[in-house]
């Protein structure tokens, strides 16, 4: 489906975004998953056509999203939802998505419409169609524009970000929604949030500066950290240098620290069973490790 090999993209002398990015996504749901200013969005844009690579080859669906022809043919079987996206208040989530819909060319009134009742129903605004935006929620919104994107029956959609910013419960509604899609399209989900793509996908990447650090499924990465992974209670001391703190919870027994690391003597640790947050902490650390020691 998405062919990727040795991407760069640099933006001045200084910022170097992707540092040879080489990946290759089939179908169903792809997690890309690495913290603010990883590169997520730049390689997002480059495959919907929005930015050009300084350098390396790119494929999606067959077609080279550098050039006018390729560029051309990606949008019309791409679904692309922004991080930001830009909605009109003053229109109605209806008045929107039939605006949509003429710009990706879809004239024919009965199709349009056929097209706009089953992405709303799909969506869950199906009641909310006639209202202004102003007075969504910021999950209402997200929907909106997932709706949007699904306008034309696209076989790639791009989310970005998707739920960011969101309550509980609307970030469990937009996963329950995306893995629901994956059976039409595939689907690559950007996030920084792990739980999102632990609950989603069972293929995804992890990158940071600009670089794949591991590509496979949360299962490798979960099985990469066991025997990692502890429980210490302490009266309050945090455990020594060498380990990193997952989470802090006060019991009745004292302080209990959720820790990831080699070595754990000195303390009474106990083994924990891994998640997939533990293996990505453990994964982002021997990353800094090694550029710290590359210096």
């Amino acid at each position: 489906m998405i062919t990727i090999s040795q991407l760069t993209k640099n933006y001045g002398k200084k910022v170097q975004a992707l540092r040879g990015v080489d990946l290759e996504i089939g179908t169903g749901m792809f997690g890309l998953v690495g913290p603010n200013g990883a590169g997520k969005t730049t390689l997002m844009r480059i495959l919907a056509g929005l930015v050009r690579p300084s350098s390396g080859k790119v494929s999606v669906l067959g077609n080279d999203p550098t050039t006018a022809s390729g560029k051309l043919a990606i949008k019309s079987v791409l679904g692309y939802i922004p991080q930001e996206l830009g909605l009109y208040p003053d229109l109605t989530a209806f008045e929107f998505l039939e605006y949509v819909s003429l710009l990706k060319g879809i004239t024919d009134k009965a199709e349009r419409q056929k097209q706009l009742a089953e992405v709303f129903e799909l969506v869950g605004l199906a009641e909310d169609a006639r209202r202004k935006m102003r007075t969504f929620s910021g999950g209402m919104k997200r929907r909106v524009g997932i709706a949007q994107a699904l306008l034309g029956s696209p076989q790639l959609l791009i989310v970005d970000e998707p739920t960011a910013g969101l309550d509980p419960e609307e970030r469990v509604r937009l996963r329950n929604l995306l893995a629901e899609m994956a059976g039409r399209c595939t689907i690559i989900l950007s996030t920084h949030i792990v739980e999102d793509i632990s609950q989603s996908c069972l293929d995804l990447a992890i990158i940071n500066l600009g670089q794949v650090l591991f590509r496979g499924s949360p299962a490798e990465i979960i099985n990469s950290v066991r025997g990692k992974v502890w429980h210490i209670t302490t009266d309050g001391k945090r455990p020594a240098t060498g380990m990193t703190i997952i989470s802090t919870m006060q019991t009745q027994n004292g302080v209990q620290y959720r820790v990831v690391g080699e070595q754990v003597e000195g303390w009474s640790a106990i083994p924990a069973e891994p998640s997939l947050e533990d293996g990505y902490i453990w994964l982002m650390q021997q990353a800094r490790l090694n550029e710290n020691n590359g210096k």
